[in-house]
């Protein structure tokens, strides 16, 4: 009877291969479209609205259009692994319908606004 160790290695060995066998193949793919391309095959180009999430002093969040920048484009790849620096397209239309979260920062106080907050408030 073999030793539970050994199946347990022989299971991970078998996984990482399958795991690396189904990049190879999606790699593949990508290079062998990637010769001959047909219109928005294997690379697409996405365009959306970009909408900013901005939250407000009550709590809820205010949805608003980006008027700097009204539309973003981003280049994806239609594959199930990213390659050649671009997301999988699955992955890119998840994240396009997602708004821009708008966080408001408050600047830091200066070091002089420190001391003449601290020399004031100790007497």
């Amino acid at each position: 009877m073999a030793r539970p160790l050994a199946i347990v290695k022989r299971v991970f060995v078998a996984a990482v291969l399958a795991a690396a066998l189904l990049y190879l193949g999606d790699a593949l793919s990508v290079r062998i479209r990637g010769i001959h391309p047909h219109p928005n095959d294997p690379f697409e180009s996405l365009t959306a609205p970009r909408i900013l999430a901005i939250p407000e002093n009550n709590g809820k969040i205010s949805y608003e259009r980006d008027i700097q920048q009204p539309n973003q484009a981003i280049t994806c790849v239609h594959s199930l692994f990213p390659h050649s620096g671009f997301s999988p397209c699955w992955y890119t239309k998840k994240q396009l319908q997602q708004p821009v979260p708008m966080n408001l920062f408050l600047p830091a106080p200066s070091l002089l606004h420190v001391a003449f907050l601290f020399t004031h408030t100790i007497r």
